[in-house]
């Protein structure tokens, strides 16, 4: 199976390489990131029309190169992600969040949401239900010191934050350039902690695997 991995962050990759190499290390990896689009959206505040349109064509090209399936890893971006699905049905297209959010919703009904990309605190919310409570927190500067090179930085600030969440049934890390921190988070906070890789590469393999 080739999978067309689409990146908005160069952070994201290593998390989910690790994670396809753990749960499905025969898939066929190819990468494509575009940093330009979470500096875009920082700065213009908002998704828009040409944002889209940019979304499509990384999904035209992850096709046009014999793409099995698409896996975005960039949790700001529902709605042009769900444009590029509409596109593609029936090929598996997954925004990076959305099978992390089933899983959370089986563990509770107050759910811990945790970014350090402030924009993803807006986006992501209204993708769960309205039977359950989120909670956002924001990691001030954690992303920043990760841009630098700072990831012990990157970690301590992401723990800190988390523990304003302690009050959560379950903790969900929006990122897949967080994942690595979830033990971290875990212990500070004594809660169950889902991250978006792990269950990103579950619910694309089962679907993959249900078409063969």
């Amino acid at each position: 199976m080739r999978i067309t991995l689409i990146h908005a962050l160069k952070h994201s990759v290593a998390p989910i390489e690790a994670a396809f190499a753990t749960a499905w290390p025969e898939a066929r990896l190819m990468n494509l990131l575009d940093d330009s689009l979470s500096a875009d959206l920082a700065r213009d505040g908002a998704l828009t029309d040409a944002m889209t349109e940019r979304f499509l064509a990384l999904g035209d090209y992850a096709a046009a190169t014999g793409a099995d399936g698409i896996l975005f890893t960039c949790s700001a971006f529902g709605p042009c992600i769900e444009a590029v699905a509409r596109a593609h049905a029936p090929m598996p297209v997954l925004k990076p969040n959305e099978a992390m959010i089933e899983r959370a919703l089986t563990m509770g009904k107050r759910i811990g949401l945790l970014s350090t990309f402030r924009p993803t605190l807006v986006s992501m919310p209204p993708e769960f239900p309205t039977t359950v409570e989120i909670v956002p927190k924001l990691a001030e500067g954690a992303l920043a010191a990760l841009d630098r090179g700072d990831r012990a930085t990157h970690d301590r600030l992401i723990a800190e934050a988390s523990r304003d969440l302690r009050d959560c049934d379950v903790i969900a890390l929006a990122q897949f350039s967080i994942a690595a921190t979830a033990p971290l988070v875990s212990e500070a906070t004594g809660r169950p902690v889902v991250t978006t890789p792990d269950s990103a590469v579950d619910k694309l393999m089962k679907l993959l695997k249900a078409k063969a």
